[in-house]
Parts: C-alpha cells; sequence; structure tokens
C-alpha cells in the first residue's frame, strides 16, 4: 500500500504525519519504507536520528526527487506499506506520486490561507485520477486548536466538503506540543508519554487502511 502525504502549501506538518505513521504502521508488524520526496530532507533527517538512537522497530527510508512513479511501484512490491513524504507545493514529486499511490492525504490546517489552496489542489487531483483511477483522496485537518471554543476545525470540515474529491477523514490532529517533541528523537508519539496523540495516530492509521 502506497500513501502519500501532500498539500499545496508547507507548515501543514506533511512530515509529522508521514514519520507518525511510519511508525505506527510497523508497530503493527509491517514491514515500511520511509520516502522522503521533499528536498529539505526532514524525513530523511528524522530517520537518522532513529537509526542513531537503534530504535525498534526499525523502518527503512529512501530519498528520491524527480519522478518517482516507478520507484513507488518497485518499493510497494517489497514493503508492506510505502508512506511518501513530498514537498508542500505543486512539484513533480507529488504529481508523478499520485499516479503510483493508493491513497493521497491532503493534509491542510484549519486556517483560510491553507483552505483556499483546495480548488487548485483539486485540479491536480483530478488530473492523477485521470491516470490513477483508483486513487483514494482523503483530507486531514492538522494542528487544529484544542480550545473547544474555537470553531475552526467545524469551519474547516465544512470547507472540505466544498470538494468532493476529497473525502475528509473522521480523524483530527490537533496542535500538542508532544508531535514537536518526538522528531528530535527519532520517535512517534506512539511511543512516546502523550495518550491523546497517540490514539490520534492509531485512528488515522486504521481509518486509511479501512
Amino acid at each position: 500500500m502506497i500513501i502519500l502525504i501532500g498539500s499545496q502549501k508547507g507548515g501543514p506538518g506533511k512530515t509529522t504525519i508521514a514519520v507518525n505513521l511510519a511508525v505506527e504502521f510497523a508497530r503493527q508488524g509491517k514491514d515500511v519504507c520511509l520516502v522522503d520526496a521533499d528536498p529539505q530532507r526532514s524525513a530523511a533527517r528524522w530517520h537518522a536520528d532513529r537509526e542513531e538512537q537503534r530504535h525498534a522497530p526499525a523502518i527503512a527510508c529512501v530519498e528520491k526527487l524527480g519522478n518517482i512513479n516507478q520507484t513507488l511501484q518497485d518499493l510497494a512490491g517489497r514493503y508492506d506499506v510505502v508512506v511518501v513524504d513530498v514537498a508542500g507545493k505543486d512539484s513533480r514529486e507529488m504529481r508523478t506520486g499520485m499516479v503510483a499511490a493508493d491513497t493521497l492525504v491532503v493534509v491542510v490546517r484549519p486556517s483560510q490561507l491553507d483552505l483556499d489552496t483546495l480548488g487548485h489542489m483539486s485540479e491536480v487531483i483530478d488530473q492523477a485520477v485521470d491516470l490513477n483511477p483508483s486513487l483514494d483522496v482523503r483530507g486531514l485537518i492538522t494542528q487544529a486548536p484544542s480550545n473547544p471554543s474555537i470553531t475552526e476545525r467545524h469551519d474547516a470540515g465544512e470547507y472540505l466538503a466544498d470538494y468532493p474529491r476529497i473525502r475528509p477523514l473522521d480523524t483530527v490532529i490537533y496542535e500538542r506540543k508532544a508531535y514537536r517533541d518526538v522528531i528530535g528523537e527519532g520517535l512517534g508519539v506512539v511511543e512516546w508519554n502523550n495518550p491523546k496523540a497517540k490514539n490520534e495516530i492509531q485512528a488515522l492509521a486504521a481509518e486509511l487502511v479501512s
């Protein structure tokens, strides 16, 4: 299974989602490969930290830029789950990755600037689906405020409903310090001491394979 994590704007936490999903799937006993297709190499640096600290379970990591279609297809034949992190923009990596992916997770913060990118993203998705009709496109709200009096999360969910090609996930990733804390340790939040963050990632992983 190939899960591509993408967006049209930097900053929504794509790499955070990618590495945490990779850890959760590995903890389930699956053979996992994390593909860093972002020139910033954030996922690759996280993986290097994990290897240096010798955390288990082990996760493979591949760096690939440009046309990643064939690379993803090859990896899908060797691993149970391939999680792909691409740059937060309309890139060659994202477009070629969509053609190979089983699932595209569109990551978006509940802010108007982020939500305004969904129009162009939807056009890119339409083009990808012409080549990959089985592509499952899901919308994930991240960095949502945990304060129940703030309605941004609800408003963003309604905004996503305007783009029928992007099916909103029930899981929401909230703004939590735990997600920042684990990155430098080469860990995932499912290996950390924050049960709320752990539950979010486990719920997300379960939704993506259901």
